[in-house]
C-alpha cells in the first residue's frame, strides 16, 4: 500500500510538471530569448567569470560604484518570484517587486518604450528559458546619504517618461522598426546620448536635441551617430553600418571598448531585417556635431614609429583587419577619452561568428608619456582631412588615472 502511494503521488507530481510545462509558451521562450540579446541583457548582468544573468557586474557612476542585480528565476536571490505585472513595472518604471526605486543605471528610460506583446515574450524567457542561479545581490559603494533611494522617485517625476513607442505614420514601416529598436530595446541613448545635471538623457528621441550625438560614460567615450560628417555616421552607407554592428568592423573603424561587448554579446545576433532597420533610422538623423576646427600637424614622427606599420604612412588600414584612421569618427569624435584610452590600453576586435579571427593592438601607456600620446593623438585627429580639436596632455593624465584605478580594482 506505501508503496502504491508513493507512485501514485509520483504519477500526480508528473502529471502537474507536465501540466505546468503545457502552459509555457515555447514560441515567446524562443522570442524573448531574441529580444533579451537585442537588449544586451547578458552584457551588465553578468560579471566576469560568473554566472550569465546572475548580476555582480560593477557600474561606475558619479557618485559611487553599483553592482548589477541577479535577473535569473531564483525565486530566493533572483526575479522568480516576480509576476509579469512586477516585472514590466521594472522594466519601464524602474522599481523593483520589493517597492524600492532602482538607479537610472538600468535603461528603464528607454525599456519603457518596449511594447506589451514584446514585454511579454522577454518575461516568458526569463522566467522559463534562462536557469536560475542563486547569487545574492551586492549593495552599493555609494555612500550615505547618496545611497538613499527616495530622490529617485522625484528623479522620474522630473525625467522619466513611461509612454510606449508611438509610431510615426510620415515614416515607413522600416524606419519605426529601427526607432523602436534604438529608443527601446537597444538602448542606444544610454550611452551615446549626453546626460545632464542630474544624470538625466538630455533626450530620449530624435524629436529633441542632442540624441545619440555621443557621450562620456565610465571611462569612455561612446560616439556620435548622427549624420555629422566628421565625428558621426555621416560618410557611412547603410550596409557599412550593418557590418559593423553584425562584425564589430568596417572599412572606417573598429569596435573597441564597451562597443566591443556590445558586439560580441547583442548585436552580431541581431537578424539583418532589424539590423537594416536600425541603419535606415540611425541614418535619417541630421548631423549634429562639434564646431569646424583648423587641421595642425603635430606628432607625426611618433605616428611613424608606432602607428604606420599597421595603419599606414595615410591612414588607410586595413579593410576589415586594421581600422582606418582617416575619415574615422572615433578618431574625430569631439570628446577624445575612448581614443586616449584604446593608445594607453590597446584592445582586441570583437570575435564574432561572421569574422572569428581577431585583430589586437598592443597599449603604448609604458612607452609614451601624456605629451606624446596627446601629440600623436592630434597628429591622427587632423591628419588625412580629418578636423577635431587637439588632445591636450592633461586629457591623457586624466584617462590614465582612470586605466590605473581599473588595473588596481581587478
Amino acid at each position: 500500500m506505501k508503496l502504491m502511494k508513493t507512485l501514485s503521488l509520483a504519477a500526480l507530481l508528473a502529471c502537474a510538471a507536465s501540466a505546468a510545462l503545457a502552459h509555457v509558451d515555447t514560441d515567446g521562450v524562443r522570442r524573448g530569448a531574441y529580444l533579451a540579446r537585442v537588449s544586451d541583457c547578458i552584457a551588465c548582468h553578468s560579471a566576469p567569470g560568473g554566472k550569465e544573468n546572475a548580476g555582480g557586474l560593477p557600474m561606475d557612476t558619479p557618485v559611487g560604484k553599483i553592482y548589477s542585480t541577479n535577473i535569473t528565476p531564483d525565486k530566493e536571490t533572483g526575479i522568480g518570484d516576480y509576476s509579469y505585472e512586477d516585472f514590466a513595472r521594472a522594466l519601464r518604471r524602474g522599481v523593483a517587486k520589493e517597492g524600492h526605486s532602482l538607479y537610472p543605471a538600468m535603461p528603464y528610460t528607454s525599456f519603457a518604450r518596449i511594447n506589451d506583446d514584446d514585454m511579454r515574450d522577454l518575461y516568458a524567457y526569463f522566467m522559463h528559458g534562462v536557469a536560475p542561479v542563486k547569487q545574492a545581490n551586492r549593495d552599493s559603494d555609494i555612500p550615505w546619504p547618496l545611497s538613499m533611494r527616495w530622490p529617485l522617485t522625484l528623479w522620474r517625476w522630473m525625467f522619466h517618461d513611461d509612454g510606449r513607442y508611438q509610431p510615426d505614420a510620415a515614416k515607413s514601416a522600416e524606419w519605426n522598426r529601427g526607432a523602436y529598436l534604438v529608443q527601446g530595446m537597444a538602448h542606444c541613448g544610454t550611452c551615446h546620448t549626453p546626460r545632464g545635471v542630474a544624470f538625466q538623457e538630455v533626450a530620449l528621441s530624435e524629436k529633441k536635441p542632442g540624441y545619440l550625438t555621443g557621450a562620456q560614460l565610465a571611462g569612455w567615450y561612446a560616439g556620435n551617430l548622427t549624420g555629422d560628417a566628421r565625428e558621426g555616421l555621416g560618410g557611412w552607407s547603410a550596409d557599412e553600418l550593418v557590418q559593423y554592428l553584425q562584425t564589430g568592423r568596417n572599412r572606417y573603424t573598429a569596435a573597441f571598448g564597451p562597443m566591443a561587448e556590445v558586439v560580441h554579446y547583442s548585436s552580431q545576433h541581431i537578424n539583418t531585417a532589424d539590423l537594416s532597420a536600425i541603419a535606415v533610422y540611425l541614418k535619417s538623423l541630421p548631423g549634429a556635431g562639434a564646431a569646424d576646427v583648423a587641421p595642425v600637424r603635430t606628432g607625426a614622427t611618433l605616428f611613424f614609429e608606432n602607428c604606420a606599420t599597421c595603419h599606414q604612412a595615410n591612414g588607410q588600414g586595413h579593410d576589415k583587419v586594421v581600422p582606418a584612421l582617416a575619415g574615422s569618427s572615433a578618431v574625430m569624435a569631439r570628446d577624445a577619452t575612448s581614443l586616449i584610452r584604446v593608445v594607453l590600453e590597446g584592445g582586441v576586435n570583437a570575435r564574432t561568428r561572421h569574422l572569428a579571427w581577431e585583430y589586437s593592438m598592443p597599449g603604448y601607456a609604458q612607452q609614451m608619456n601624456d605629451q606624446e600620446v596627446a601629440d600623436v593623438l592630434t597628429y591622427m585627429r587632423q591628419s588625412w582631412g580629418n578636423a577635431a580639436s587637439p588632445v591636450a596632455a592633461g586629457d591623457v593624465a586624466k584617462v590614465r588615472g582612470i586605466v590605473a584605478d581599473g588595473a588596481h580594482q581587478k
